[in-house]
């Protein structure tokens, strides 16, 4: 979408009181594994809580399961000790990958971490792919709720565009106190000078909808922008989305200050390149490199200014 679509976002957020802030909250997805592949232990993670807010000011972070490398054991004392906060997850896909998370979180997410637990989410675009109805998934995510200590908010993750479309309405009626909103202007293809412009329209599309489907602002879950970022050098180009250290420093200063300018709280994708991570497959059935969405190397060295000045 071209720069007028901004006007479908200023409508959106204007009427949105409850589901954004007067100044967003920056959060960053971090992976359980070190850059050799074995798994974090609680110093590694209260080193990247070290870096982190040292580079951003940032003291929230996100993963994608609560049972991965044992996430949910070292994190959440992490957390504790640096003042973080975190969101869990729980992958539903299989009974066995729910189960596993389920039961991480029954045995780590006590109420010892009820502070620096903010949240689990329950389902990472599990409608996109096509894997529950809204009815199927709301049953995972009350599952799961029953389970947390009080306080600790729960919902699903998914693309702005299945939020926005009626997909996931029964999980808005439902209860969910949590949405997670996944917004990739890189995956839409398009070039970094309309990429601002694309996050902002899918944000507010997706924004309007669970509000409409909600019953209002007032009665509005939660919103964060769940995941969005951009590859720098090293990274696997996408049509006109061009991988490299300029375009990176481009997307997070426009699209993920801008939108935090706007007041709506958002996790950049990721934190740290990750070398281990696999590569993944796009729409068009290409294989795409992951291992440079990082905003810091792997070694926690910032690539660009995330301070958001």
């Amino acid at each position: 979408m071209r720069i007028s679509s901004l006007l479908t976002l200023t409508s959106a957020l204007l009427m949105a009181p409850t589901a954004v802030s007067a100044a967003g909250r920056l959060g960053f997805t971090l992976g359980p594994q070190r850059p050799d592949g074995s798994c974090k232990e609680q110093r590694d993670f209260e080193e990247d809580f070290d870096a982190i807010k040292a580079q951003s000011g940032s003291t929230l972070v996100r993963s994608f399961s609560s049972s991965d490398c044992n996430i949910a054991q070292t994190i959440l004392p992490a957390a504790k000790a640096k003042d973080f906060q975190v969101m869990l997850a729980v992958w539903p896909d299989t009974e066995e990958s729910f189960q596993k998370d389920k039961q991480a979180l029954q045995k780590y997410a006590t109420e010892e971490f009820a502070k620096q637990l903010y949240g689990v989410i329950v389902g990472s675009e599990v409608f996109y792919r096509g894997n529950f109805t809204g009815e199927q998934l709301l049953d995972k995510i009350n599952d799961i709720k029953r389970i947390l200590p009080k306080g600790v908010k729960c919902g699903p993750a998914d693309t702005w565009n299945k939020l926005a479309d009626g997909t996931a309405d029964a999980v808005i009626r439902g209860g969910a106190d949590l949405f997670l909103v996944n917004g990739f202007a890189y995956w839409q293809a398009q070039p970094i000078t309309n990429a601002s412009a694309t996050y902002f329209y899918d944000m507010a599309s997706a924004i309007a909808h669970i509000q409409t489907v909600a019953g209002g602002p007032d009665k509005t879950p939660e919103i964060f922008g769940g995941e969005t970022g951009w590859p720098s050098k090293g990274g696997t180009n996408y049509g006109p989305a061009e991988a490299s250290d300029e375009n990176a420093a481009t997307y997070f200063s426009q699209s993920v200050c801008g939108m935090l300018t706007w007041g709506v709280n958002l996790f950049y994708f990721s934190a740290m390149d990750e070398p281990g991570k696999p590569d993944s497959v796009g729409e068009n059935g290409q294989s795409a490199n992951e291992k440079h969405w990082g905003a810091m190397t792997a070694d926690r060295k910032a690539k660009y200014d995330l301070s958001c000045k």
